[in-house]
């Protein structure tokens, strides 16, 4: 079931809230970005997501084919969440880091499916050959 979620970066400069259902999965991926941030996310739709403060503190990075904006507060260098747009997700979509989650039950996070994406090799509708390290 879908509940609302607050979250926030480390220093709390950046807020945000998202409906989402983390029972219906997670993922973490290999790319290189994700695989050095060990960034573990939950898809959530644009009318879905709302930043509540801290555009101002957000930074922009992007990399290789430029379709991700990987947000992160300047100020404590948490990512919080990205955005994109993907015709697969329906259009623009968010990837809310989900340990940026202030009130999420830890039990909750536990229980959450994850599935993994060989994004290293965009092969991104299959699990790498190993994910213990992700």
């Amino acid at each position: 079931m879908k509940r609302n979620y607050q979250g926030s970066c480390h220093c709390g400069a950046v807020r945000f809230e998202c409906e989402l259902d983390l029972a219906q999965g997670t993922s973490r991926c290999n790319c290189s970005i994700c695989a050095k941030t060990r960034f573990w996310k939950a898809i959530v739709k644009a009318g879905e997501f709302r930043l509540l403060s801290g555009a101002d503190a957000l930074s922009d990075y992007q990399f290789g084919s430029h379709s991700i904006h990987h947000l992160f507060c300047r100020r404590c260098g948490v990512k919080p969440f990205g955005r994109g747009y993907l015709d697969a997700l329906g259009g623009v979509f968010y990837a809310v880091n989900v340990m940026c989650l202030d009130d999420a039950p830890v039990e909750e996070l536990a229980q959450a499916p994850v599935r993994y994406e060989d994004g290293r090799h965009d092969h991104w509708e299959s699990p790498p050959a190993e994910t213990r390290h992700l």
